[in-house]
């Protein structure tokens, strides 16, 4: 609890996308809630410290957000409709106050990059999944490598 609390302190935005929160059809039928768990953790500590921390919601579709988190009426919900596309156009809405505006073709351009690195990453890790930790670090890595490369980010 202490380490997801401080990572959401050491940042100035966090991201909370809630599409995946689905029931598992294994007995017992449960959904995970880790999401919206750590956006309420988020939530309150934005509360208590709202210039220093600013976060956003995402979903494939907000009335999933009206429906299910009520209490959250009137704050932001960035729907992207489950696309990569959508996600990326969202994050870039939810930024837009940013100095720095970044057009959809290079996000895409990274985006396309980490997808194409993904496989050989997983097979030099012998890894099936992508939320395996060293397959994450790997995968910021080629991330930060290819916003580099495409948009000219130090």
């Amino acid at each position: 609890m202490d380490r997801i609390v401080e990572l959401i302190l050491s940042c100035r935005y966090s991201f909370h996308d809630l599409s995946r929160v689905e029931l598992d059809l294994r007995r017992p039928q449960t959904p995970r809630m880790n999401m919206p768990f750590e956006l309420g953790l988020t939530v309150m500590a934005a509360y208590h410290n709202p210039k220093r921390h600013t976060w956003c919601m995402f979903e494939k579709d907000y009335r999933r957000v009206l429906k299910s988190l009520g209490d959250l009426a009137g704050s932001d919900v960035y729907s992207h409709n489950g696309r990569p596309s959508g996600v990326l156009r969202e994050i870039a809405n939810a930024l837009v106050l940013e100095h720095r505006q970044l057009e959809m073709r290079q996000l895409l351009a990274v985006y396309r990059q980490v997808k194409g690195a993904l496989p050989s990453i997983l097979k030099k890790r012998g890894a099936k999944s992508c939320y395996e930790a060293a397959v994450f670090r790997d995968m910021v890595y080629a991330a930060q490598k290819a916003a580099i490369s495409w948009l000219g980010i130090p």
